[in-house]
């Protein structure tokens, strides 16, 4: 339950909101979802040939410093500050002015990518050395090649990121979130095709990670392959009036490179852009204070942070990401008086709240109770042992901290988006990376000095941000309140859910103990089949709404 119920206005059932944005956002669930699922396959095989060794800690660093790149243009251009606009020009019917911005977007954002990725490339060795100080020797240089080879692999990326833009302000939601499927499919098979002759030895593991740095680039070709398509063809269409008729109809014309920055809508953009950067940045910033801390702390935490976030984002990229995102275009394109704007943002917030809560907070329950079980089934086999398990699920129950409240918060910066307010996310961003900063260098101090293990000062880490998510779920909704008005966070429904999940988490806790047998895949198949059905059981007989619903969707798809 959030500690603001108490303090809210009486509940009251958010009014009926349209059936297409739940659609959205089943359409972006289940793009996320075979997504997710691949990525669950790719880290398992990587832990089956690399484990918790140190291949696997530079692989796991190199990744992230690009990725800063995705991150803070792709998200950027994506959430606050194109998307508004384009769906915003789109609503209006004016799609020659859209498809002018979406060509000055797109073109920009080539240009910055490609400055940015020869620096990074250039300057490898130096962003090594500040984000991954505890790297010394062949660790260190594995970790430079490694982001060479991928820079420009994100780059790729980040163009892709546009092409998401494109297609979720047209509502095309299922192939922009399936398609990294291909990028997890191309590391894969590097895995697959050079694991077993490489990774029996530290070297081999080595060039194994080489090869799955190359793999990433040509995951990175595909996966924009698959977009850019669609994305050009959606851009180059307008709509245009012939003198001599009155229907209108449409005629093609090209998506063209343009750094023509005179459009007021552009310069909306842009204007948006920068504190969007910002936000996404100082976030960023978090992350890599995080894996400067976890280099430090000893060999394996880096690893073994990446294996917990891998299952810790499933549910923040299946059940927060894919709501706000379909909400997105939706609040964005909301028409009428300010006053009218604000009753629609009320009324789809308060019932994507709940959609987020009814699959987070049972998320939570299972990563906490059962995480050793779901860590054991996708990760243990090959190198990556017992130990490894118990390692990423004490990481995985610190991260659990401010689990539902990074998913709600992801909504409430959407809301804050579609209102073209995108200083407000960023001022609580710099809140929260502050505090987690501070928390986790108190924990990762305490294992470098050897006051508590390696594993509870990696969980510290996850367990800070955690924490500070809270605080700034608190100031996002405060601030949003003073927006739009009150809107129900479903305090009595909430209290429910966490009864339903802590009762079949508990059941489920007793049947793994009685189990005879430790096989991984089918200890987790069994104990979390019990916890979800009870789950699901116990929401129906509650009367929970959102379980009501997907057991609707379970029958047609029948």
């Amino acid at each position: 339950m959030s500690p603001t119920d108490s303090q809210s206005a009486p509940e009251v059932p958010p009014r009926r909101v349209k059936e297409g944005s739940s659609g959205a956002a089943l359409l972006v669930a289940s793009g996320i979802l075979l997504s997710r699922l691949a990525g669950l396959v790719r880290q398992r095989i990587f832990g089956q040939y690399l484990g918790i060794s140190d291949a696997a800690d530079a692989f796991t660093a190199a990744l992230r410093i690009p990725n800063f790149l995705q991150n803070l243009f792709g998200e950027g251009i994506l959430s606050g500050s194109f998307i508004p606009v384009y769906v915003k020009l789109l609503a209006e019917g004016d799609e020659e002015e859209a498809g002018r911005v979406a060509s000055v977007v797109a073109s920009l954002l080539a240009l910055a990518v490609g400055v940015l990725t020869l620096v990074g490339v250039v300057g490898a060795p130096v962003i090594v050395a500040v984000v991954a100080p505890g790297f010394k020797g062949e660790v260190r240089e594995l970790t430079v090649t490694l982001v060479r080879i991928m820079f420009p692999g994100v780059g790729l990326l980040v163009l892709a990121a546009w092409c998401l833009g494109v297609l979720n302000s047209h509502r095309r939601f299922f192939n922009s979130y399936v398609a990294p499927v291909l990028w997890n499919a191309a590391i894969i098979a590097s895995l697959l095709i050079f694991g077993r002759s490489l990774a029996g030895t530290r070297e081999g593991q080595f060039q194994l990670a080489v090869w799955v740095g190359w793999g990433t680039v040509v995951g990175a070709g595909l996966q924009l392959g698959l977009l850019a398509p669609t994305a050009i063809r959606l851009v180059g269409y307008r709509r245009r009036a012939e003198s001599s008729e009155s229907n209108v109809h449409r005629a093609r014309s090209r998506l063209s490179p343009s750094l023509d920055t005179k459009s007021p809508a552009v310069r909306s953009v842009l204007g948006n852009f920068g504190p969007v950067v910002a936000s996404r940045g100082v976030v960023q910033i978090s992350a890599f204070i995080d894996q400067a801390l976890a280099t430090l702390i000893g060999s394996g935490a880096n690893a073994a942070m990446a294996y917990a976030q891998t299952i810790y984002l499933v549910p923040v990229s299946l059940f927060g990401m894919s709501v706000s995102a379909a909400e997105l275009p939706e609040m964005a394109g909301a028409l009428g008086t300010p006053a009218e704007v604000a009753a629609k943002l009320r009324d789809r917030l308060g019932a994507a709240l709940l959609r987020i809560a009814y699959f987070v907070v049972p998320s939570v329950v299972a990563f906490l109770a059962l995480g050793d079980v779901v860590v054991a089934a996708l990760f243990q086999t090959g190198a990556f042992g017992r130990h490894g398990t118990v390692f990423v699920w004490m990481i995985l129950a610190g991260s659990t901290v401010g689990l539902l409240a990074t998913t709600q918060s992801r909504l409430f910066s959407s809301a804050f988006y579609a209102l073209r307010d995108t200083r407000t996310p960023l001022r609580f961003a710099i809140a929260r990376v502050a505090l987690t900063g501070v928390l986790g260098c108190v924990a990762a101090a305490g294992a470098i000095k050897g006051f508590w293990a390696v594993e509870f000062g990696a969980a510290g880490l996850t367990a800070s941000a955690g924490l500070a998510g809270w605080i700034e779920f608190l100031l996002l909704r405060r601030a949003l309140v003073a927006k739009i008005g009150v809107f129900p966070l479903g305090g009595s429904t909430l209290v429910q859910l966490w009864g339903a999940a802590a009762v079949a988490g508990a059941a489920a806790f007793g049947i793994r103990r009685l189990l005879p047998f430790e096989q991984p895949v089918l200890v987790g198949a069994i104990v979390l089949g019990v916890y979800g059905a009870m789950y699901l059981t116990f929401t129906i007989v509650l009367g929970i709404p959102e379980a009501k619903g997907l057991v609707r969707r379970l029958r047609r798809r029948r």
